[in-house]
C-alpha cells in the first residue's frame, strides 16, 4: 500500500490544512498535491475532493468559522480561505455531457467514478488526511515510470476537453520519461483540429506552463511532429534556437523564463509576434515584450566592449537588454559563456546615469524656447552617451556651446 507520511509532508500537517480537513470530515487530497508529494517535489496548491455536496461543504466550513467563496457551484467547487491561503474543495463528480471545452456534471458518492473522469492517471490519485493513497486507475505505477497516460480511452478524454492535448505535452515535459504515450499520440493526431475550439486564454496559460519546464524541447519536438505546434502558433517555429536557450538555462542554473522562451521559439517577425499576442490573448505587457524582441535590430555580440554595453543599456534599459543578450547568446555558434555572463553582470550592476543638462541650460546658452531646445538637448545627450557618460562639466558646457553655435535658428 502506498502511503504519505503527514509528519514529513509539511503541507499535510500544517494547521491551516488540518483545520480544513477536520471541518469537512469526509475528504481526501487529490491531484497535483498527491502527485508531487509522491515524487518528493514541492506542493503549491492543495485541492480537496469530498462526497459532500456544495451546500453541505459550505455549511461545515461556516460552522468551523472558515471563510469561503462559491467559486464554481455548478461544478461542485467551493474555495475555502484560511488566513488568505486558498483550498479548492470539489464534490465528487461524473460527466453528464461535454462539448470539448466545458462539461455538465452530476455529483456522485463514488470515488472511483470521480477518478475515471480525470485526465491522466497520475492526476487521479487521492490521499486521506492520515496519508493513505487511493489509486483506482494505476496512477502510482505510471507516476513512478514517468508514463503520462490518459485515464481510459485517450480520444474520449480529449473530446471531453481539447485542452487535454496541450496538457498531455505539458505534463510529459514536467513528469514524463522517454517517449510520449503512443496511444495518446494517435488520439492527438486524430483530434487536433479540436484545438481551434479553445479560448486563447486557455491555450496561453497551458503553453507558458509547458515552456516553464526545465526541458520542454522533447515535448515541443513531438508537438511539431504531429502538427500540434503549427495549430497554435503561426510561422515556422525555431526549435533549434529555443533548444540552445534551454541549454544555456540548464548549464548556468538560470530560472526558465517562459515568455522569453516563446520569443526564442517564434520567428524574428513582429507581425507574427503580434498575431500570437492577439490569438492567445496576451496582456499588453506580454504582447509588447514579444513584439519588441521579434523586431530587435541592435547588434549584440559576445565581444562587445563594456562601453558599448553601457550605451545599449542606456537606450534599452536592463530588461530589454538582458532579453536581447539571451536571444543573441542562443544564436551564438561558439562557446562564449564567460563573455555573455560578463555582459549580464554589467547589466545587473547597471544604474542609469542622469543626463546632467536640461532645457533650461540650453535656453541659458541663448536658444529661445521652442522645438529647437529639444533638438539641441538630444544632440548633446547623444554626444554624452558616446563619451561614456562623462561627468566633466567643462566638456559638457563646451559641447553645448559648440552645438548651439553650429545650429541655425
Amino acid at each position: 500500500m502506498t502511503r504519505l507520511d503527514p509528519k514529513r509532508e509539511s503541507w499535510m500537517d500544517a494547521p491551516k490544512t488540518r483545520r480544513i480537513m477536520d471541518a469537512l470530515g469526509e475528504a481526501r487530497f487529490v491531484g497535483g498535491a498527491v502527485r508531487n508529494a509522491l515524487l518528493r517535489r514541492p506542493v503549491d496548491e492543495i485541492d480537496i475532493a469530498t462526497p459532500l455536496v456544495p451546500d453541505e461543504v459550505m455549511t461545515r466550513l461556516k460552522a468551523a468559522g472558515i471563510d469561503f467563496v462559491p467559486t464554481g457551484l455548478e461544478h461542485g467547487t467551493v474555495t475555502a480561505l484560511v488566513e488568505a491561503k486558498p483550498f479548492e474543495i470539489t464534490t465528487l463528480r461524473r460527466d453528464v455531457s461535454t462539448d470539448g471545452r466545458r462539461a455538465v456534471v452530476a455529483f456522485t458518492q463514488d470515488w472511483a467514478e470521480d477518478a475515471r473522469r480525470r485526465d491522466f492517471t497520475m492526476n487521479a490519485l487521492f490521499a486521506s488526511a492520515d496519508g493513505e493513497v487511493f489509486d483506482f486507475v494505476g496512477g502510482v505505477a505510471d507516476l513512478n515510470a514517468g508514463h503520462v497516460r490518459f485515464v481510459g480511452d485517450p480520444a474520449t478524454r480529449i473530446r471531453e476537453d481539447y485542452l487535454r492535448i496541450l496538457r498531455l505535452f505539458r505534463f510529459h515535459a514536467w513528469y514524463g520519461k522517454g517517449e510520449v504515450d503512443p496511444a495518446a499520440l494517435r488520439a492527438v493526431s486524430a483530434e487536433k483540429a479540436g484545438l481551434s475550439k479553445l479560448s486563447g486564454e486557455r491555450v496561453h496559460r497551458e503553453l507558458l506552463k509547458l515552456l516553464a519546464a526545465d526541458d520542454p524541447i522533447p515535448a515541443l519536438r513531438c508537438m511539431a511532429a504531429v502538427s500540434v505546434l503549427s495549430e497554435i502558433l503561426p510561422g515556422a517555429a525555431s526549435l533549434a534556437r529555443l533548444e540552445r536557450l534551454v541549454a544555456i538555462d540548464s548549464r548556468n542554473f538560470f530560472a526558465p523564463d517562459p515568455l522569453l522562451r516563446l520569443a526564442a521559439l517564434l520567428p524574428p517577425d513582429a507581425n507574427v509576434a503580434n498575431q500570437v499576442g492577439d490569438r492567445l490573448k496576451f496582456s499588453n505587457a506580454e504582447r509588447d515584450r514579444l513584439a519588441d524582441l521579434a523586431g530587435a535590430h541592435e547588434k549584440i555580440v559576445s565581444y562587445l566592449s563594456v562601453r558599448e554595453v553601457r550605451k545599449l543599456l542606456y537606450h534599452l534599459g536592463q530588461q530589454r537588454f538582458r532579453d536581447r543578450v539571451f536571444l543573441r547568446w542562443a544564436e551564438d555558434p561558439k562557446d562564449n559563456t564567460i563573455a555573455w555572463r560578463a555582459m549580464l553582470a554589467v547589466a545587473d550592476a547597471w544604474q542609469r546615469p542622469q543626463f546632467p543638462l536640461t532645457g533650461r541650460d540650453v535656453i541659458a546658452a541663448g536658444v529661445p524656447q521652442g522645438p529647437l531646445v529639444g533638438t539641441i538637448l538630444s544632440e548633446v545627450e547623444a554626444w554624452w552617451v558616446d563619451s561614456d557618460f562623462t561627468d566633466d562639466q567643462f566638456s559638457l558646457a563646451e559641447r553645448l556651446k559648440a552645438v548651439v553655435q553650429a545650429t541655425a535658428y
